[in-house]
Protein backbone atom coordinates (compact mmCIF):
# COMPACT_ATOMS: atom_id res chain seq x y z
CA UNK A 1 0.00 0.00 0.00
CA UNK A 2 1.20 3.46 -1.08
CA UNK A 3 1.94 5.82 1.77
CA UNK A 4 -0.57 8.93 1.43
CA UNK A 5 -0.15 11.53 3.68
CA UNK A 6 -2.61 14.81 2.19
CA UNK A 7 -3.21 18.46 2.67
CA UNK A 8 -6.68 18.51 2.19
CA UNK A 9 -7.86 22.56 1.07
CA UNK A 10 -11.02 23.54 1.17
CA UNK A 11 -11.54 26.74 -0.75
CA UNK A 12 -15.31 27.31 0.04
CA UNK A 13 -14.39 27.34 3.51
CA UNK A 14 -11.96 29.74 2.97
CA UNK A 15 -13.99 32.06 1.05
CA UNK A 16 -16.83 31.90 4.38
CA UNK A 17 -14.20 32.83 6.23
CA UNK A 18 -13.14 35.61 4.64
CA UNK A 19 -16.54 37.14 3.75
CA UNK A 20 -17.63 36.93 7.56
CA UNK A 21 -13.92 39.31 7.94
CA UNK A 22 -15.21 41.71 5.74
CA UNK A 23 -19.17 41.20 7.48
CA UNK A 24 -17.98 42.51 10.77
CA UNK A 25 -16.25 45.43 9.37
CA UNK A 26 -18.50 46.67 6.28
CA UNK A 27 -17.21 49.94 5.83
CA UNK A 28 -13.34 48.81 5.46
CA UNK A 29 -11.87 46.96 2.51
CA UNK A 30 -9.81 43.74 2.64
CA UNK A 31 -6.48 43.33 2.57
CA UNK A 32 -5.98 39.25 2.18
CA UNK A 33 -2.62 37.90 3.95
CA UNK A 34 -1.17 35.26 1.55
CA UNK A 35 2.53 35.08 3.31
CA UNK A 36 4.55 32.03 3.96
CA UNK A 37 2.72 30.04 1.21
CA UNK A 38 -0.28 31.62 2.46
CA UNK A 39 -0.01 30.14 5.97
CA UNK A 40 1.07 26.75 4.21
CA UNK A 41 -2.41 26.24 1.86
CA UNK A 42 -1.15 27.48 -1.02
CA UNK A 43 -0.86 31.07 -1.76
CA UNK A 44 -1.47 30.90 -5.40
CA UNK A 45 -4.55 28.85 -5.17
CA UNK A 46 -5.84 30.80 -2.71
CA UNK A 47 -5.30 34.07 -4.01
CA UNK A 48 -7.40 32.99 -6.71
CA UNK A 49 -9.82 31.67 -4.92
CA UNK A 50 -10.35 35.33 -2.89
CA UNK A 51 -10.43 36.82 -6.21
CA UNK A 52 -13.60 39.36 -5.77
CA UNK A 53 -13.67 39.11 -1.94
CA UNK A 54 -10.28 40.08 -1.10
CA UNK A 55 -9.71 43.79 -2.33
CA UNK A 56 -5.85 43.28 -2.44
CA UNK A 57 -2.92 40.65 -0.66
CA UNK A 58 -0.44 40.97 1.01
CA UNK A 59 3.05 39.28 1.48
CA UNK A 60 6.58 39.02 3.25
CA UNK A 61 8.61 39.12 0.57
CA UNK A 62 9.45 40.14 -3.15
CA UNK A 63 9.40 36.62 -4.26
CA UNK A 64 6.02 35.55 -2.66
CA UNK A 65 4.63 39.07 -4.94
CA UNK A 66 6.86 37.67 -8.10
CA UNK A 67 5.26 34.34 -7.88
CA UNK A 68 1.64 35.88 -7.21
CA UNK A 69 1.77 38.05 -10.63
CA UNK A 70 3.79 35.00 -12.31
CA UNK A 71 0.24 33.20 -11.58
CA UNK A 72 -1.99 36.06 -12.91
CA UNK A 73 -2.72 37.69 -9.77
CA UNK A 74 -3.66 41.20 -10.98
CA UNK A 75 -5.00 42.36 -7.38
CA UNK A 76 -3.13 45.07 -5.41
CA UNK A 77 -0.26 43.34 -3.56
CA UNK A 78 2.02 44.92 -0.39
CA UNK A 79 4.99 44.37 0.58
CA UNK A 80 5.02 44.23 4.46
CA UNK A 81 8.69 43.32 5.51
CA UNK A 82 11.02 44.37 2.65
CA UNK A 83 13.82 46.67 2.60
CA UNK A 84 13.47 47.10 -1.09
CA UNK A 85 17.21 48.32 -2.85
CA UNK A 86 16.98 50.64 -5.72
CA UNK A 87 16.57 48.16 -8.22
CA UNK A 88 13.61 46.41 -6.35
CA UNK A 89 12.57 49.58 -5.78
CA UNK A 90 11.63 50.06 -9.79
CA UNK A 91 10.65 46.16 -10.02
CA UNK A 92 7.57 47.36 -7.70
CA UNK A 93 6.93 49.51 -9.45
CA UNK A 94 7.22 48.02 -12.85
CA UNK A 95 5.04 44.72 -10.95
CA UNK A 96 2.87 47.23 -9.57
CA UNK A 97 3.37 46.59 -5.71
CA UNK A 98 2.68 48.53 -2.91
CA UNK A 99 5.62 48.96 -0.16
CA UNK A 100 5.70 49.04 3.33
CA UNK A 101 8.12 52.45 4.42
CA UNK A 102 8.77 51.12 8.23
CA UNK A 103 12.42 53.02 9.04
CA UNK A 104 14.18 55.92 7.22
CA UNK A 105 16.50 54.09 5.11
CA UNK A 106 13.80 53.11 2.94
CA UNK A 107 12.31 56.63 3.24
CA UNK A 108 15.29 58.12 2.07
CA UNK A 109 15.72 55.79 -0.78
CA UNK A 110 12.41 56.25 -2.33
CA UNK A 111 12.93 60.19 -1.78
CA UNK A 112 15.75 60.36 -4.13
CA UNK A 113 15.00 57.61 -6.61
CA UNK A 114 11.96 58.45 -9.00
CA UNK A 115 10.01 55.40 -10.31
CA UNK A 116 8.77 54.71 -13.80
CA UNK A 117 5.43 54.10 -12.67
CA UNK A 118 3.51 55.46 -9.48
CA UNK A 119 3.63 52.74 -6.74
CA UNK A 120 1.60 53.07 -3.14
CA UNK A 121 3.18 53.56 0.30
CA UNK A 122 1.72 51.70 3.54
CA UNK A 123 3.31 54.17 6.04
CA UNK A 124 4.19 52.01 9.27
CA UNK A 125 4.49 53.73 12.94
CA UNK A 126 5.67 51.39 15.69
CA UNK A 127 2.94 52.42 18.53
CA UNK A 128 4.42 49.50 20.66
CA UNK A 129 5.33 46.25 19.22
CA UNK A 130 9.08 47.72 18.52
CA UNK A 131 9.50 45.10 16.10
CA UNK A 132 9.23 47.61 12.69
CA UNK A 133 7.77 50.92 12.40
CA UNK A 134 8.75 54.59 12.46
CA UNK A 135 8.78 56.51 15.58
CA UNK A 136 5.43 58.33 16.16
CA UNK A 137 6.76 61.51 16.38
CA UNK A 138 8.50 60.84 13.08
CA UNK A 139 4.93 60.08 11.35
CA UNK A 140 3.40 63.64 10.39
CA UNK A 141 6.99 64.51 9.01
CA UNK A 142 7.76 61.01 6.70
CA UNK A 143 3.96 61.26 5.75
CA UNK A 144 4.67 65.11 3.88
CA UNK A 145 7.84 63.31 2.79
CA UNK A 146 5.87 60.81 0.75
CA UNK A 147 2.99 62.62 0.24
CA UNK A 148 5.21 64.95 -2.18
CA UNK A 149 6.31 62.83 -4.39
CA UNK A 150 5.32 62.72 -7.67
CA UNK A 151 6.00 58.76 -7.36
CA UNK A 152 3.88 57.94 -4.48
CA UNK A 153 0.29 57.23 -5.82
CA UNK A 154 -1.36 56.84 -2.46
CA UNK A 155 -0.13 56.64 1.53
CA UNK A 156 -1.78 54.30 3.78
CA UNK A 157 -0.89 54.31 7.45
CA UNK A 158 -0.66 51.39 9.36
CA UNK A 159 0.42 49.93 12.37
CA UNK A 160 0.30 46.38 14.39
CA UNK A 161 -0.68 45.14 17.54
CA UNK A 162 1.05 43.15 19.74
CA UNK A 163 -1.88 41.82 22.35
CA UNK A 164 -4.88 42.03 20.01
CA UNK A 165 -5.60 38.32 21.22
CA UNK A 166 -6.08 39.12 24.84
CA UNK A 167 -9.71 40.92 24.93
CA UNK A 168 -8.51 42.05 28.20
CA UNK A 169 -4.96 43.86 27.84
CA UNK A 170 -4.54 47.65 27.94
CA UNK A 171 -1.97 47.76 25.43
CA UNK A 172 -4.13 47.54 22.21
CA UNK A 173 -6.01 50.79 23.67
CA UNK A 174 -2.27 52.37 24.19
CA UNK A 175 -1.59 51.36 20.70
CA UNK A 176 -4.49 52.77 19.52
CA UNK A 177 -4.24 56.22 21.44
CA UNK A 178 -0.80 56.46 20.36
CA UNK A 179 -1.60 56.14 16.89
CA UNK A 180 -4.69 58.36 16.66
CA UNK A 181 -2.41 61.13 18.47
CA UNK A 182 0.32 61.03 15.84
CA UNK A 183 -1.78 60.57 12.90
CA UNK A 184 -4.31 63.13 13.93
CA UNK A 185 -4.43 65.69 10.74
CA UNK A 186 -2.96 63.02 8.81
CA UNK A 187 -5.53 62.41 5.84
CA UNK A 188 -4.62 59.18 4.51
CA UNK A 189 -6.19 55.69 4.36
CA UNK A 190 -5.32 53.64 7.62
CA UNK A 191 -5.14 49.58 8.22
CA UNK A 192 -4.57 48.99 12.08
CA UNK A 193 -6.85 45.18 12.48
CA UNK A 194 -5.63 42.01 12.24
CA UNK A 195 -7.45 38.95 12.56
CA UNK A 196 -7.64 39.18 16.39
CA UNK A 197 -8.75 42.93 16.23
CA UNK A 198 -11.11 42.69 13.38
CA UNK A 199 -12.94 39.86 15.80
CA UNK A 200 -13.14 41.78 18.72
CA UNK A 201 -12.26 45.71 18.53
CA UNK A 202 -14.58 47.52 15.49
CA UNK A 203 -12.71 50.91 16.83
CA UNK A 204 -9.33 49.54 15.08
CA UNK A 205 -11.35 49.00 11.35
CA UNK A 206 -10.50 51.99 9.86
CA UNK A 207 -10.41 51.76 5.81
CA UNK A 208 -8.13 48.52 5.50
CA UNK A 209 -8.41 45.29 7.05
CA UNK A 210 -5.78 42.77 7.77
CA UNK A 211 -7.25 38.87 7.96
CA UNK A 212 -4.99 36.55 7.92
CA UNK A 213 -4.47 33.46 10.64
CA UNK A 214 -8.80 33.87 10.48
CA UNK A 215 -8.89 33.62 6.43
CA UNK A 216 -7.85 29.42 7.30
CA UNK A 217 -10.15 28.92 10.19
CA UNK A 218 -7.59 29.22 12.77
CA UNK A 219 -9.01 31.64 15.32
CA UNK A 220 -7.12 33.67 18.01
CA UNK A 221 -10.25 34.62 19.67
CA UNK A 222 -12.72 31.22 19.81
CA UNK A 223 -15.50 32.47 21.96
CA UNK A 224 -16.04 35.06 19.33
CA UNK A 225 -16.92 34.26 15.62
CA UNK A 226 -17.14 30.56 14.61
CA UNK A 227 -14.73 30.20 11.74
CA UNK A 228 -14.67 27.37 9.28
CA UNK A 229 -10.93 25.10 9.11
CA UNK A 230 -10.37 25.37 5.67
CA UNK A 231 -6.89 22.88 5.82
CA UNK A 232 -7.46 19.23 7.07
CA UNK A 233 -4.14 17.09 7.34
CA UNK A 234 -4.66 13.23 6.13
CA UNK A 235 -3.17 10.34 6.47
CA UNK A 236 -3.83 6.63 6.96
CA UNK A 237 -2.69 3.52 9.11
CA UNK A 238 -0.02 1.98 7.76
CA UNK A 239 0.10 -1.29 9.90
CA UNK A 240 -1.80 -2.40 12.72
CA UNK A 241 0.02 -4.56 16.06
CA UNK A 242 -0.65 -6.24 19.53
CA UNK A 243 2.05 -5.37 22.04
CA UNK A 244 1.80 -7.00 25.67
CA UNK A 245 1.73 -5.18 28.63
CA UNK A 246 5.10 -3.42 29.81
CA UNK A 247 6.39 -3.18 25.85
CA UNK A 248 7.83 0.31 24.88
CA UNK A 249 6.99 1.82 21.64
CA UNK A 250 9.36 4.13 19.41
CA UNK A 251 12.40 5.87 19.55
CA UNK A 252 14.14 5.70 23.05
CA UNK A 253 11.15 3.74 24.51
CA UNK A 254 9.81 6.94 25.47
CA UNK A 255 5.84 5.40 26.08
CA UNK A 256 5.31 2.22 27.94
CA UNK A 257 2.37 0.45 27.86
CA UNK A 258 0.59 -0.40 31.41
CA UNK A 259 -1.65 -3.16 29.49
CA UNK A 260 -1.53 -5.16 26.67
CA UNK A 261 -2.40 -3.01 23.23
CA UNK A 262 -3.38 -2.98 19.80
CA UNK A 263 -1.04 -0.17 18.41
CA UNK A 264 -1.52 2.19 14.82
CA UNK A 265 1.26 3.38 12.63
CA UNK A 266 0.13 6.27 10.99
CA UNK A 267 1.75 7.45 7.61
CA UNK A 268 2.72 11.31 8.66
CA UNK A 269 5.52 12.70 10.97
CA UNK A 270 7.79 15.76 10.75
CA UNK A 271 8.59 15.09 7.37
CA UNK A 272 5.12 16.15 6.77
CA UNK A 273 4.82 18.83 9.13
CA UNK A 274 3.23 17.42 12.06
CA UNK A 275 4.98 18.75 15.20
CA UNK A 276 7.62 16.64 16.27
CA UNK A 277 7.15 17.26 19.83
CA UNK A 278 3.54 16.44 20.04
CA UNK A 279 3.84 14.52 23.60
CA UNK A 280 1.58 11.29 24.13
CA UNK A 281 -1.75 11.53 24.49
CA UNK A 282 -1.99 14.25 21.78
CA UNK A 283 -5.17 13.12 20.27
CA UNK A 284 -5.50 11.75 16.40
CA UNK A 285 -8.66 10.72 14.69
CA UNK A 286 -9.13 7.37 13.09
CA UNK A 287 -12.02 6.58 11.71
CA UNK A 288 -13.57 9.74 13.09
CA UNK A 289 -12.66 8.33 16.49
CA UNK A 290 -10.07 9.91 19.14
CA UNK A 291 -7.35 7.94 20.01
CA UNK A 292 -3.95 9.03 21.87
CA UNK A 293 -0.58 9.43 20.00
CA UNK A 294 2.13 7.26 21.75
CA UNK A 295 5.62 7.55 21.31
CA UNK A 296 8.06 10.00 19.94
CA UNK A 297 6.84 11.44 16.13
CA UNK A 298 9.42 10.11 14.61
CA UNK A 299 10.39 11.68 10.09
CA UNK A 300 7.76 9.46 8.41
CA UNK A 301 5.50 8.09 11.12
CA UNK A 302 3.78 8.17 14.32
CA UNK A 303 1.95 5.86 16.61
CA UNK A 304 -1.42 5.90 18.06
CA UNK A 305 -3.14 3.56 21.04
CA UNK A 306 -5.92 1.72 18.72
CA UNK A 307 -6.97 -0.41 21.82
CA UNK A 308 -10.52 0.85 22.32
CA UNK A 309 -10.46 0.66 18.04
CA UNK A 310 -10.35 -3.02 18.22
CA UNK A 311 -11.68 -3.52 14.19
CA UNK A 312 -8.91 -0.92 12.97
CA UNK A 313 -6.86 -2.02 9.98
CA UNK A 314 -3.92 -1.14 7.52
CA UNK A 315 -5.49 1.38 4.95
CA UNK A 316 -8.35 2.90 7.68
CA UNK A 317 -8.23 7.03 7.44
CA UNK A 318 -6.55 9.16 10.02
CA UNK A 319 -6.86 12.89 10.68
CA UNK A 320 -4.10 14.84 12.17
CA UNK A 321 -5.54 18.03 12.29
CA UNK A 322 -8.60 19.92 10.39
CA UNK A 323 -12.44 19.92 9.94
CA UNK A 324 -13.17 17.54 12.87
CA UNK A 325 -10.02 17.94 15.30
CA UNK A 326 -9.32 21.77 15.39
CA UNK A 327 -5.40 22.82 14.59
CA UNK A 328 -5.46 24.86 17.53
CA UNK A 329 -6.05 21.64 20.19
CA UNK A 330 -3.08 19.88 18.34
CA UNK A 331 -0.65 23.19 18.88
CA UNK A 332 -2.11 23.96 22.32
CA UNK A 333 -0.73 19.78 23.16
CA UNK A 334 2.48 20.49 21.56
CA UNK A 335 3.23 23.78 23.31
CA UNK A 336 3.16 26.13 19.87
CA UNK A 337 0.93 28.21 17.69
CA UNK A 338 -1.62 27.01 15.15
CA UNK A 339 0.11 29.31 12.85
CA UNK A 340 3.50 27.36 13.07
CA UNK A 341 1.42 23.93 12.57
CA UNK A 342 -0.11 25.49 9.21
CA UNK A 343 3.06 26.84 7.41
CA UNK A 344 5.30 23.67 8.63
CA UNK A 345 3.39 21.49 6.57
CA UNK A 346 5.78 20.45 3.96
CA UNK A 347 5.65 20.15 0.28
CA UNK A 348 5.74 16.40 0.78
CA UNK A 349 1.96 16.02 1.33
CA UNK A 350 0.10 16.40 -1.54
CA UNK A 351 -2.22 19.91 -1.52
CA UNK A 352 -5.93 18.78 -2.73
CA UNK A 353 -8.14 21.56 -3.67
CA UNK A 354 -11.81 21.34 -3.42
CA UNK A 355 -14.77 24.17 -3.38
CA UNK A 356 -16.56 22.21 -0.50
Amino acid sequence: MDRVTEAHINLGALRDNARLAGSLAPGSRLLAVVKANAYGHGAREVAHALHGIADAFAVARIDEARSLRRAGIAAPIVLLSTLPDAAQLVECARERLDIVVHEATTLRRIAAQPLPRPIGVWLKIDTGMHRLGIPPEAAPAAFATLSALAWVSQVTLMSHFASADDEHSAATDAQLACFDACTEGLDAPVSLANSAAILCRPDSHREWIRPGIMLYGANPLPDRQPLRPVMTLCSNLLAVREIEAGASVGYNGSWTSARRALIGTVAAGYGDGYPRHAPSGTPVLVNGQRVPLVGRVSMDMITVDLSDQPAAAAGDPVELWGAALPVEEIARCAGTISYELLTRVTERPRRIYRDR
